[in-house]
């Protein structure tokens, strides 16, 4: 069954072109030009992957991929109009997967799309994976458990509220204790090799994990930064 992708675009002729493209190529398109009817779709449909404009009337992509990343963990690809930092780093922390600048390449749109996807099916092989007797027993660090069979990371008896990305992350770590692992290294691994982005999703992921797992955040004592290097998990 073909992918089903949904296109948040209210300028129409880069709408239609996104959707030409992407049909060509096989996939199952949806479109929409506001934030209102973004979250509808999204909540009807259960897309694949969601590519979100951030400047959309009404309600801003930002706020569009907020609410979607409380109610599911599709995969969201930003496009923004402004080669602005501040912008690229908000989209990450409001749970968008990847960003794009526009003007950009469709042969570049395209191969993202083909590599968010490709990591969608991986994570959920994963999980199926997970939820077999063979996933083997929990990782546990102190009051720190990652329990692979339920998909589940608990501290003190607490359970946390991981987005999957956060999950996939901290269990990669889990599983190179005690080693000294690069950006470019974890991006590869935990995002995949046909991701095409830059190593500060990594270190905003990490911040995530650090708000939720370590006693003083400021301080961190499990996943450790390695200056120069990249980071090392503790336990």
């Amino acid at each position: 069954m073909a992918d089903k992708i949904l296109i948040v675009e209210d300028e129409l002729s880069l709408q239609e072109t996104l959707s030409y493209n992407l049909k060509k190529q096989g996939y199952e398109v949806e479109a929409v030009g506001d934030g209102l009817a973004a979250l509808d779709n999204a909540r009807q449909a259960h897309p694949d992957l969601v590519i979100l404009d951030l400047m959309l009337p009404g309600m801003d992509g930002f706020e569009v991929c907020r609410i979607l990343r409380q109610e599911m963990t599709t995969p969201v690809l930003m496009l923004t109009a402004r080669d602005d930092e501040i912008d690229r780093v908000v989209g990450l922390e409001v749970g968008a997967d990847d960003y794009m600048t526009k003007p950009f390449s469709m042969r570049e749109l395209m191969a993202r799309v083909k590599a968010m996807l490709r990591r969608v099916r991986l994570v959920r092989e994963e999980i199926n994976l997970a939820a077999s007797p063979a996933a083997g027993p929990a990782l546990s660090f102190g009051d720190l458990v990652i329990d692979v069979t339920r998909r589940e990371v608990r501290v003190s008896d607490h359970v946390l509220a991981l987005k999957p990305k956060e999950f996939e992350l901290l269990h990669f770590f889990a599983q190179h204790r005690g080693q000294v692992l690069t950006r470019e290294f974890i991006l590869e691994r935990v995002w995949g090799w046909e991701y095409i982005g830059d190593s500060r999703t990594v270190d905003v992921h990490v911040r995530w994990l650090r708000e939720k797992i370590e006693p003083n955040p400021g301080h961190p004592e499990r996943i450790v930064t390695v200056r120069g290097a990249g980071y090392r998990f503790e336990g």
